[in-house]
């Protein structure tokens, strides 16, 4: 479908991940005509005897609920979701590693029941952010784009000859597994370095903790880190020196890899600005050797946290580049 015979109705789009969900409605230019967002409820605990999961998915079909009954309720093109990985793609029977209360949790066939004789699409969160800056944000215009995603968890997304590529399970871009430190911290996936396991929120938090931070402030955060690095506490700017350099090395090598014109970077992390992107770019540019890598623009996300949504959305609007799956 080209963007010429866009449907005119808007589309319902999710995002999942382990801090927040959020919805929005999205309409075929790409514009959030509403949005709404709540805490993700407990991501931390495993589930029990499936109560975890039902609250979880209650909490979800609430929220859209309110979404669409507060817009009146419009007719729909369909539902968008990107929700974290791994997943059973595309019946997206969904495992975020970062949510334990969902192992292979339906949530495809929970949406289709819930909007039934809509089509359901859901992808990984980051790759919904790599299309959604391809389709509308910072890489309009550019075929090689990856798309990445540094917040609770850390993921990507990749553009290739200006069409999402989906790798043969649906994971093909996931750079928050490329190991940046073999003698790294491990990782939930099972391995030791991931960029993941050294970037992503609570890993910043546990390290600089280690350090001496907030030593007497047991629930401080990742958003608390950040606002310290602000202010200048030597241990928070360290830690935020340490993820930049594990994205940079990171991105080093998927540019290698990929011959990307574009990296554009989402998630809460990235919006504390250079104090993430210039350690990025010292440690791109010192194992980006190459011409043709060196070429490269680093970006933060030009949708700024609206990116997973306008990604998802674009799983229906725009699923000639977007959606390869039935």
């Amino acid at each position: 479908m080209s963007d010429a015979r866009l449907p005119d109705r808007p589309v319902l789009a999710v995002d999942i991940g382990g801090t927040k969900l959020a919805a929005a409605l999205v309409d075929p230019d790409g514009r959030v005509l509403a949005d709404a967002r709540v805490a993700t409820p407990n991501p931390a605990v495993p589930d029990a005897g499936g109560l975890a999961a039902e609250r979880l998915w209650r909490t979800l079909e609430s929220l859209l609920g309110k979404l669409t009954a507060d817009a009146g309720g419009p007719p729909l093109a369909g539902v968008g979701v990107g929700c974290g990985g791994p997943m059973a793609w595309p019946a997206a029977r969904v495992s975020p590693l970062n949510i334990p209360a969902w192992r292979g949790f339906p949530l495809r066939a929970r949406l289709r029941a819930l909007y039934p004789g809509l089509p359901v699409r859901i992808h990984n969160d980051a790759i919904c952010v790599a299309g959604g800056e391809h389709w509308r944000g910072a890489g309009r215009g550019y075929g090689n784009v990856l798309g990445v995603v540094v917040s609770t968890g850390v993921g990507g997304g990749l553009i290739l000859g200006g069409r999402l590529v989906n790798g043969a399970s649906g994971n093909a871009g996931h750079v928050g597994h490329v190991v940046v430190d073999p003698g790294g911290p491990p990782c939930a996936c099972g391995g030791r370095g991931c960029l993941e396991a050294v970037a992503r929120g609570p890993a910043l938090v546990a390290w600089a903790r280690e350090q001496g931070w907030r030593p007497d402030d047991p629930a401080a955060t990742g958003v608390e880190l950040a606002a310290d690095a602000r202010r200048g506490d030597p241990v928070a700017v360290a830690a935020m020196r340490r993820a930049g350099r594990a994205v940079g090395i990171a991105l080093a090598s998927t540019t290698h890899l990929c011959d990307l014109e574009v990296a554009a970077l989402g998630g809460g992390l990235s919006q504390t600005g250079r104090l993430l992107f210039d350690p990025l770019e010292e440690a791109f540019r010192t194992h980006a050797r190459l011409e043709f890598a060196r070429r490269v623009e680093i970006v933060p996300a030009a949708l700024g946290q609206t990116a997973g949504l306008v990604g998802a959305a674009a799983l229906v609007l725009a699923q000639d580049r977007y959606w390869s799956a039935g």
